[in-house]
């Protein structure tokens, strides 16, 4: 039996400036949900949030709260002499501390690392309250979802199950969709070739009979027979056109090309070594970020770089392209780097312009690529200064993937884009016949993309030939830190204290608060040692 809803939308429109950005007839959010929203960036999942939670309102329709709820925003406010990482944790803490019945949760792995993705997954699923997240993060949503929101052409439907039940869900309605098309197309031929020979039959009732005299056809009245002939046969043709006209019909599903690109000097690369460093020191000032190490990248390598936030992953990337004199690179390479200050872009000029500037690929290689992350057509004409942030991500990506670079460098690409850019990227990125060096949090993103880990752990850079799971099943350094389980329990105890200290404050709950902060900040300094 379903209980009464936390929250009710009914007849629901949302509006920006002139155009509907989602309309809802009835949606509900019951206890015990964890719903997954999802959406192109642009359509809406943010400004649902905003409106469950009362910061926004409809254009019209009424929302029922019948729950005490939080929101947990995706911009995380600037603190002093803190990563972005802190940031987030610390926000998430306080919002948890609220101890709402219902959480909201916008983009709520931004800026953390994987242990700390794993450590928020944890916390919450021990808790009771209803969820729904936006998140980019597939492997997140997996471990905490039991439905999904879909935004999509200004609808939300609701699928059963978490994100890959979902993805798994898509694939045969696709797969049903092609077969009805095969259908349409089959039963429209049909029809087509019986109406093509009727309208044959036709123009042959018209003429006269070989081998008859015009005084026979006169007496057999040939004519008014032919006409009579002539008029069922347009009659049936007529029909045929009815039923054509009639037809279901379905339209094709938009294939995207294939992406044939040729990058420079990519055969006396591929195979070879193109990047060697030997006794590669991680010292930066008097921080020791990792003891020297030597390694080697092959030519069309996918290499994974993990590690916690702060461990030194950008640093090392920046080693490789500053050329660091303990690391050799061919003379062949050419590196296209990617960051998140995306200073490749020109705003004042167009989305087209932007990528065509550093490539010397044509045009309907650069629309094929842009078409893969969703710009279509006249989309490409686009200033790049009216795009939002996930789309300039996409623009700076696009603008590096056809350059003449060889060997890409990308730091955090997937941070900012939607699931299905996200997905894009990595069909990209698969098919690419160059080198790709990248540092990445998501999961999903690391198993399908990388084939060796080079992983920033204690100080020590591992090299691992495989894929990202193989590594995490393998690797004896990734067995889990018995402490992390032990400071997860802790932050879970702040939390509910916090949460009772605003609601009855006493001294007995005060100093329990204050010995679970000792005891956090003594756990906090054994993993730094």
């Amino acid at each position: 039996m379903i209980g009464l809803a936390l929250v009710q939308l009914q007849n629901i429109r949302f509006n920006v400036k002139d155009r509907t950005l989602f309309h809802i007839n009835d949606l509900n959010i019951y206890q015990g949900d964890r719903i997954g929203l999802i959406g192109r960036n642009g359509s809406g999942k943010t400004s649902l949030l905003q409106m469950i939670n009362r910061d926004i309102p409809p254009a019209s329709g009424t929302i029922t709260k019948n729950a005490s709820i939080a929101l947990l925003p995706q911009i995380k406010p600037q603190m002093e002499q803190k990563s972005g990482g802190e940031i987030s944790q610390a926000i998430i803490n306080q919002t948890l501390a609220q101890a709402p019945e219902l959480l909201l949760a916008d983009e709520p792995t931004t800026h953390l690392d994987t242990n700390h993705m794993e450590k928020l997954e944890k916390q919450l699923q021990r808790r009771r309250e209803a969820l729904v997240i936006v998140s980019h993060d597939r492997a997140f949503m997996d471990a905490l979802c039991t439905k999904i929101w879909e935004i999509e052409d200004g609808q939300i439907r609701e699928f059963t199950g978490n994100y890959s039940d979902y993805a798994q869900q898509k694939k045969e309605a696709r797969q049903h969709h092609e077969k009805e098309y095969e259908k349409y197309v089959q039963k429209k031929k049909q029809l087509e070739e019986a109406m093509q020979q009727k309208e044959q039959k036709a123009q042959r009732a018209t003429k006269k009979p070989k081998n008859v005299s015009k005084s026979e056809a006169k007496i057999t009245g040939a004519k008014p027979y032919f006409a009579k002939k002539q008029k069922k046969l347009n009659q049936g043709v007529s029909s045929i056109q009815s039923r054509i006209d009639q037809l279901d019909k379905v339209e094709k599903i938009k294939e995207l090309p294939p992406i044939k690109m040729q990058v420079t000097h990519e055969e006396s690369l591929r195979n070879r070594t193109i990047i060697h460093g030997e006794q590669v020191p991680g010292t930066v000032g008097n921080r020791l970020l990792w003891e020297v190490f030597n390694f080697s990248v092959i030519g069309a390598d996918k290499i994974a770089v993990i590690g916690p936030n702060g461990s030194g992953k950008t640093t090392f990337l920046r080693m490789m392209m500053d050329g660091h004199p303990t690391i050799q690179v061919s003379p062949s390479v050419s590196f296209g780097y990617f960051s998140q200050t995306l200073d490749v872009l020109e705003t004042d000029t167009s989305i087209l312009d932007n990528v065509r500037s550093t490539s010397s690929h044509d045009e309907t290689l650069i629309r094929t690529v842009l078409a893969r992350l969703s710009f279509f057509q006249n989309d490409v004409f686009k200033p790049v200064n009216v795009l939002s942030g996930g789309e300039r991500v996409k623009v700076a990506f696009a603008k590096i993937f056809v350059s003449h670079a060889n060997t890409l460098i990308l730091d955090e690409p997937t941070n900012y884009l939607d699931i299905e850019a996200v997905e894009a990227l990595e069909s990209l990125l698969v098919d690419y016949s160059g080198t790709v060096i990248f540092v990445s949090h998501d999961r999903h993103f690391l198993q399908n993309v990388a084939t060796r880990i080079f992983a920033i752990s204690n100080t020590t850079i591992h090299t691992f030939d495989g894929s990202y799971n193989d590594y995490m099943q393998t690797t004896p350094q990734n067995n889990h830190d018995p402490l992390q389980d032990e400071l997860l329990k802790v932050e879970t105890r702040i939390s509910d204290v916090l949460s009772r200290l605003s609601i009855t404050p006493t001294d007995a709950l005060e100093a329990e608060f204050q010995q679970l902060l000792r005891e956090k900040k003594e756990i906090n300094e054994r993993l730094q040692h």
